[in-house]
């Protein structure tokens, strides 16, 4: 027997319609399909009050026209799951969204012909956070690697950027609100009806555990009212997002390791996540390091910091990772913002490089430039010549250092925000600007740059003019100028034996 079909008038004046069957439930909602699929409707299971509807109002209404009316509005279609409108029926209220598209849905399920009944469910990040869930459990065609993760975080961070900069907080970011794509790189933040707006809108819950900040879990005993109570805000949503780069890049907590506070479990929770976290990894103090010998096999060698230490993610995002969890653990305006962090990660994935090991499961890591580099996920050294790009641009009458470098590798790409430091890689790229504008490959031992798309390309050392479509020699010292304008590079390329 077929289910009816309800029709009604949202607050957009636009018709709604939905099957009426229960589709998913959180644990606030029930979740209701559209005929088509293309939207649903989740309705509210308790009675809101006049504060809750007027914040779904500015949810639907101005705070979202903020964001996707702009130019680069279309871009934030993908990276949200946003309330389009809000509907009423037999006295709930209910939210109108989108529904997720395609590829935030297993389409491979678990091992063992699904025996975990995930095939055609929603991505939730929690399957790609912990070694169990994405090694023992995941069908590798749905895992991703090391570099899918890297973007994944990058896009979550630009994600949580934008909704900052419109003073919004998700006060709930969590991997069970961030639905992730690891084969295709994509994010899309849900629950965003229960955004925070500071001192309009308060919050509706404090968050999920291990994503709470410790100013919130440590006054969580104080009235909601109560001036020292900590509650969720754009700082606490800094903690949870650098909670999750660091869970989804190294697959464990930074926070719960072996120390034990109190004997009641409660107390200790409050406590280890609270007043007295700490780092696992502070150089400072060993007291929560991870025991290896008392991880599951399957664990390792994640849960192992001696052997797959927060550093392997590279100088930009260590020096994070040391604000976020040790100078902003207890002090939340010391804490990196979402924009650092997306700068980080995309200076970052210019560091990376392909393993030679074509059975390395994480396929890329962080170059270090040692003087034996190798890959820390299965130990294979780097062997053979490898160019590394010094980036420059100039500063009055000289050229500086712009404290970022482009690893090279076969069909490595050179883009316009390489060449050009006033271009940033972000929603707000012109279409000229998203094409590569040169890329390098290796021949018979030699590694050449390609000119695509640089006009004005020249030696920096013979004044030699390198029109578009040359082949360019990569030698130790070359210096290579990328054009005449103020934010044009200089590359100084460096030669490095594995």
């Amino acid at each position: 027997m077929s289910e009816s079909i309800i029709t009604l008038t949202a607050s957009n004046g636009e018709q709604v319609q939905f099957r009426d069957k229960i589709i998913a439930q959180g644990g606030m909602k029930d979740v209701y399909a559209s005929p088509d699929k293309t939207y649903v409707v989740a309705f509210y299971r308790a009675e809101l009050d006049d504060a809750s509807r007027q914040r779904l109002q500015m949810i639907t209404g101005p705070y979202r026209e903020r964001i996707f009316s702009e130019a680069s509005g279309d871009y934030w279609h993908q990276m949200f799951c946003w309330p389009t409108a809000t509907v009423e029926h037999e006295g709930r209220v209910g939210v109108v969204a989108p529904f997720y598209q395609d590829h935030f849905f297993f389409e491979h399920g678990s091992f063992n012909n699904d025996m975990l009944k995930i095939r055609g469910k929603d991505k939730e990040g929690k399957w790609f956070a912990a070694p169990n869930n994405q090694f023992k459990f995941l069908d590798e065609r749905e895992r991703g690697n090391w570099l899918s993760y890297l973007q994944l975080c990058l896009r979550l961070s630009r994600a949580v950027r934008r909704l900052h900069a419109a003073g919004l907080a998700h006060s709930d970011l969590s991997y069970k609100n961030v639905l992730l794509s690891p084969t295709t790189g994509q994010v899309c933040i849900i629950d965003v009806d229960g955004l925070v707006v500071p001192e309009r809108f308060p919050p509706e819950v404090v968050g999920t555990p291990d994503f709470i900040a410790p100013e919130v879990v440590a006054s969580s005993h104080l009235e909601k009212t109560d001036p020292n109570r900590a509650l969720p805000s754009i700082t606490t949503d800094r903690h949870a997002l650098a909670v999750m780069i660091y869970t989804l890049l190294l697959l464990r907590h930074p926070l719960r390791g072996r120390k034990v506070h109190a004997e009641d479990p409660g107390e200790d929770e409050r406590l280890t996540m609270g007043r007295e976290a700490l780092f696992i990894e502070h150089p400072a103090d060993a007291s929560n390091r991870l025991s290896p010998a008392e991880a599951k096999p399957t664990e390792l060698p994640w849960k192992d910091p001696e052997a797959l230490p927060y550093t392997i993610t590279g100088p930009y995002l260590k020096e994070l990772f040391d604000r976020a969890f040790m100078e902003g653990l207890q002090a939340p305006r010391k804490r990196p913002s979402a924009d650092e962090w997306e700068a980080a990660l995309i200076k970052t994935v210019d560091l990376i490089q392909p393993c030679q090991n074509n059975d390395c499961a994480q396929g890329w890591y962080v170059f270090a430039n040692t003087t034996a580099p190798q890959c820390p996920f299965c130990a294979t050294p780097y062997t053979g010549e490898l160019p590394i790009l010094n980036l420059y641009s100039q500063r009055g009458d000289s050229f500086r250092p712009d404290n970022h470098r482009l690893m090279v590798y076969s069909n490595q790409s050179l883009f316009a925000w390489h060449v050009d430091r006033t271009i940033t890689p972000n929603e707000r790229l012109a279409v000229d600007q998203r094409s590569r504008v040169g890329y390098f490959v290796q021949h018979q031992g030699r590694w050449f740059l390609v000119n695509e798309r640089m006009p004005a390309l020249r030696n920096a050392q013979t004044g030699e003019d390198l029109p578009i479509g040359s082949q360019i020699e990569l030698k130790e010292g070359l210096q290579l100028i990328t054009g005449k304008d103020p934010g044009s590079r200089l590359f100084h390329v460096q030669m490095v034996n594995g």
